[in-house]
């Protein structure tokens, strides 16, 4: 990767004029076109630290610089920052080399990291509703995007499979179950005879009774729970099935039951967790940012809750898995909790040395800026989101193409409709609130997955207009600024990933590909591609290059394309 070249030289310069010199913060970026291809200010922080002038100290720098095979030059700009311009014919073997291979400008990570992502988590007996929709496409494309670079990947679905309020489903299923509608839809059912027993205070008792009867091992109860699991499983994975979800595991709440007892103890033990009021908790030490906000590791009614859970749940994926990093993939209004299990953490396994990371999100709001809601104000229910994404799109595609037939219609509805939910909320930084906004996500203009998805298609009718499935690689000209700019972003797609990668937010690839197809466009406008007679094979070559690039990058997000729309 020449990006990886110039930074490795520049680091041997830094080394072998300031030899005390921490050389694994002396990085290049890509910049602004204006100022070159790539960019590194790393010369100034260090000439800072020693008193130096750091135009004094850049020159020297560049005078030990060897990197006249990837550039035509190597400009010292402003108060020190060193601007690398690309020399076309390094930038062109590279191109050349890519168009052969199966690894697309990106390089395997080394070391390789084993990292668990904990993500979707629906609760059994209740319907996945928009909530849902962000922990569940960011982990996965989370997973994706790192399993790409070569890391080990464990997920694993934490479903929410315990608690109180067993005690008054089980009761609703004894009592007041309806048979036919448990089959036709048993979520639901499970749901209505939830709110019936919990809306009826004249029940708390017995609901609890069955309740303990459940945590006692009572056979029938047992049975009961294991079928509500069953059945709200399947209905987790005809929508997981639909989004193209998976997970290595999906270990529940209950799974850890046997542990909770003992995690308490050892927290007790080791006097981390003390008793308060006859529950046990954890307080936190003046100079921590947590001081004054207890955790609770047990009730004063002997129950576990979860942050108990939590810390099973822990000392077995470290136990299992041995990770290096364990990701927390949820809403953001759990950041205390998070924070709160991650100090625990520390203090009770101070020995592990996995990096623990709560991935947190935004809300997704109505157009009037409140949280995404029916037009009757209840919660939209996931199943019914892409339902709607699926009927829009085929609306829309409907409206493009007359002319072909249903089936194709609705499959290119499915691709494009998902494609364009999932897009619309990788697209937006993971920490922000954003609206949900049905005709700006399927607009085929704009930084939408439709708009991506289209211009892939673009790059594959050329190649049916030449009556040609691939090109044979060939050299590569990079004459015109526009081929050039496209080739030089191209050679991007490994920074982009990395970039996902260290900051778990999707939206960097997103804006990498969206300038992609804009690169694209120009490219297209400027060069003719068929009628370009010696040019053809390079041009060609570069049209399938982005193509592979594009059908990647929406790849590892979890969109898929498609030839036709």
């Amino acid at each position: 990767m020449i990006h990886r070249s110039i930074q490795n030289a520049l680091q041997v310069a830094v080394a072998a004029e300031l030899p005390d010199a921490d050389t694994s913060r002396v990085l290049v970026r890509p910049c602004d076109p204006k100022f070159g291809d790539y960019q590194s200010n790393a010369l100034m922080a260090l000439a800072k630290q020693r008193r130096m002038n750091p135009r004094e100290l850049a020159g020297a720098v560049v005078a030990r610089l060897d990197v006249s095979e990837w550039c035509s030059k190597v400009e010292i700009a402003g108060p020190g920052f060193l601007n690398f311009h690309l020399e076309p014919e390094a930038v062109s073997g590279v191109l050349k080399e890519a168009a052969s291979s199966d690894q697309l400008f990106f390089e395997p990570a080394i070391p390789s990291r084993t990292i668990v992502i904990d993500f979707s988590s629906p609760n059994v007996a209740k319907p996945m509703h928009v909530g849902h929709i962000r922990s569940t496409i960011l982990g996965d494309s989370l997973a994706r995007i790192l399993r790409l670079l070569g890391h080990r990947v464990v997920t694993d679905n934490h479903i929410g499979d315990w608690g109180t309020q067993f005690g008054m489903l089980l009761l609703g299923w004894k009592t007041i179950l309806d048979e036919e509608a448990l089959e036709a839809d048993p979520i639901a059912e499970m749901e209505r005879i939830y709110k019936a027993i919990n809306s009826d205070e004249s029940l708390r008792d017995a609901a609890r009774a069955e309740l303990l009867k459940l945590q006692s091992g009572d056979s029938e109860n047992l049975s009961l729970w294991q079928q509500m699991i069953d059945l709200s499983q399947q209905q987790f994975d005809m929508v997981y099935g639909r989004l193209g979800v998976g997970f290595d595991y999906t270990l529940g709440e209950s799974f850890y039951n046997d542990e909770l007892a003992g995690v308490v103890e050892d927290l007790r033990k080791n006097k981390i967790a003390v008793e308060s009021e006859g529950a046990m908790i954890v307080e936190f030490p003046d100079d921590s940012p947590l001081k004054g906000q207890p955790a609770i590791v047990r009730k004063s009614d002997g129950a576990a809750n979860y942050t108990t859970t939590d810390l099973a749940t822990l000392q077995h994926r470290q136990r299992e898995w041995l990770p290096d990093e364990i990701l927390y993939v949820t809403d953001g209004r759990q950041q205390l909790h998070f924070q709160q299990l991650f100090a625990i953490h520390r203090r009770w396994r101070p020995e592990v040395s996995a990096s623990l990371e709560h991935v947190w999100f935004g809300s997704i709001l109505g157009p009037d800026r409140k949280p995404f809601k029916t037009r009757s104000g209840e919660v939209v229910k996931l199943a019914a989101l892409l339902d709607e994404a699926e009927e829009r799109a085929f609306t829309v595609v409907t409206e493009k193409n007359p002319d072909l037939d249903g089936a194709a219609r609705r499959e290119i509805a499915r691709i494009v409709g998902l494609g364009a939910l999932k897009y619309a909320d990788l697209s937006n930084n993971r920490q922000s609130d954003y609206i949900f906004d049905w005709d700006r996500m399927l607009a085929l203009q704009g930084n939408t997955a439709p708009y991506l998805q289209y211009a892939y298609t673009r790059i594959r009718s050329i190649f049916r207009k030449a009556g040609m499935d691939e090109v044979s690689a060939g050299e590569i000209s990079l004459s015109t600024p526009e081929e050039f700019a496209l080739a030089k972003h191209l050679l991007n797609f490994g920074l982009a990933l990395e970039q996902v990668a260290a900051e778990y937010r999707p939206n960097y690839l997103c804006t990498y590909l969206y300038e992609l197809a804009g690169h694209y466009a120009r490219f297209y406008e400027a060069c003719p591609v068929l009628q370009s007679g010696d040019a053809q094979t390079s041009r060609l070559t570069l049209c399938d290059l982005a193509a592979r690039v594009l059908k990647e990058g929406l790849g590892v997000l979890g969109i898929e394309v498609t030839d036709k729309m």
